[in-house]
Order: structure tokens, then C-alpha cells, then sequence
């Protein structure tokens, strides 16, 4: 059975081991095997949005849930993430800096019960192609909200500071258009 406190408990814990990311992979891996049970323990999500589970200078633990239809642009962590889907899909399209833009490098379709690392220079964007909310387990190896990160705009692929309250904005915005009815 997932409980919040144990999991942040044990994600800590890894953090002295040897490879954290790998020993945090496993826990995040383990969580996703059951989602029912991990939406008991953080809410079923109804909307989008970023709940704080945990945050230290060395890890943040993230319930992110992300609205139908929603896309966010390409960007970079700074820090190592685990990502691990308890409901729906996450589509992360992986890029790579290319002179003064970006390349498009792959796309990796992640769906419940799947994992996915990524390494602290990682660029991706991603998207929920479902017309559900999708969720997900996100670790990261340092504090999310206080990094060096950046983001690239989608059409443009300039790259700009990270702006947390701008893409905080963004699950708003979605939400909004989620409570839209449907047009004829």
C-alpha cells in the first residue's frame, strides 16, 4: 500500500545511496505498480495541477497532474527527474540544444505503470494527448522551484529563463478550457 510519508521517507533515504536516481527509480516504479493506491494517498486528480509532496534543497516530490489536451513548452530541470504515470498518458517530446535553439531528438509515449529517468541536462517538452487527466509521481534530485532552469518557446525555440509562476499559470488556463462546454 503507498503512503506519502513512507515514500518520502524512503526517496530520502536513497539519496545517500551510491546511484540515487537509480535507487528512486525503483521506488517511484514500485509506487506506479498499484495506482489505485497511490491515488488514495495523494487524490484522484479532477484537474491540472502541481501538488507539492515534499520539498528540501536535495529533492522534491511532486503529485503533477496534467488538464486534457494539455502541452507544456520544452524546458530543462537542471536536476535529475523520476517520472512515474499512475493514470494516463504523458508524451514527452526530447529535444537537444542545437546552436542557439533546439532539435527534436524523439518522442517517448509514456503510459500508466511506466517509469521514465531523465538526466540533470535533459530538455523535454510534454503533452497530454488523453482527453482524461493524466498523473504522475515526480522526483527530483534537487529543489524544483529554486533551480537554474530554462525554457524554450514553442514556435520560436528561444531560450528564456524558467518561469515557474508563468507555467503554474498555465494548468490554470487549462482547467479553464477543460470546464469549457464542448462547441457544436
Amino acid at each position: 500500500m503507498f503512503e506519502v510519508e513512507r515514500f518520502i521517507e524512503d526517496c530520502r533515504s536513497a539519496l545517500s545511496e551510491d546511484r540515487p536516481q537509480k535507487a528512486i527509480h525503483e521506488l517511484v516504479s514500485e509506487a506506479v505498480t498499484d495506482p489505485a493506491a497511490v491515488m488514495r494517498a495523494v487524490g484522484e486528480p479532477t484537474k491540472g495541477e502541481v501538488k507539492t509532496l515534499f520539498r528540501s534543497s536535495d529533492l522534491t516530490v511532486l503529485s503533477l497532474a496534467w488538464a486534457p489536451g494539455m502541452d507544456l513548452m520544452p524546458h530543462d530541470h537542471d536536476m535529475w527527474a523520476v517520472i512515474g504515470i499512475y493514470t494516463g498518458q504523458e508524451d514527452n517530446t526530447f529535444w537537444r540544444r542545437d546552436g542557439d535553439g533546439l532539435r527534436q531528438m524523439g518522442l517517448h509515449q509514456l503510459g500508466e505503470k511506466e517509469v521514465v529517468s531523465l538526466g540533470d541536462s535533459a530538455i523535454h517538452s510534454v503533452r497530454n494527448p488523453l482527453t482524461k487527466v493524466t498523473a504522475a509521481l515526480h522526483v527530483y534530485g534537487g529543489d524544483f522551484f529554486d533551480a537554474d532552469r530554462h525554457e524554450w518557446d514553442p514556435e520560436t525555440l528561444e531560450e528564456k529563463p524558467y518561469d515557474v509562476e508563468k507555467n503554474l499559470r498555465l494548468f490554470e488556463e487549462a482547467n479553464a478550457r477543460m470546464r469549457e462546454p464542448a462547441s457544436a
